[in-house]
């Protein structure tokens, strides 16, 4: 079957893990996933767990986004994707964290992230910092 080429405006961009196909059903834009990259289990882990943070009243868009970084960064665990950062190898799973958490809330970042995070703005006296001096330099 012959497709005729598609325009460089009509093309979805890669955006943050997802991709953002445009307008959506009544203006509202539609993500799409990577589906080269992700496997029928990951499809499906993306799919639960957007769901679940949609049930517990996020926006459909904050849904997806936590969604494809939750599979991004199993995958990255697991050595399915082909880089991954240090912070996404050394950290614990992401279902891990969620069952320590289950009963105090998200709690935000972690230790780990905010110091990587310090470190990449060249922020110092950072190592002597605990995660709510972080958190504060990093607000600024």
């Amino acid at each position: 079957m012959y497709l005729p080429p598609t325009p460089a405006s009509a093309v979805p961009s890669l955006v943050a893990g997802t991709l953002l196909a445009g307008q959506g059903f009544f203006g509202q834009r539609e993500i799409v996933m990577p589906r080269k990259q992700w496997s029928a289990k990951r499809e499906r882990q993306y799919g639960h767990i957007k769901d679940g943070l949609r049930a517990r009243g996020k926006s459909d868009d904050e849904a997806s986004e936590i969604a494809a970084r939750t599979v991004n960064k199993v995958r990255a665990q697991s050595g399915e994707a082909e880089t991954a950062s240090s912070a996404s190898l050394k950290d614990m799973s992401p279902s891990r964290r969620g069952g320590l958490r289950s009963h105090r809330g998200a709690g935000g970042r972690t230790y780990r992230q905010l110091y990587e995070e310090a470190r990449s703005k060249g922020i110092p006296g950072r190592s002597q910092m605990n995660k709510a001096e972080l958190q504060k330099t990093l607000a600024r």
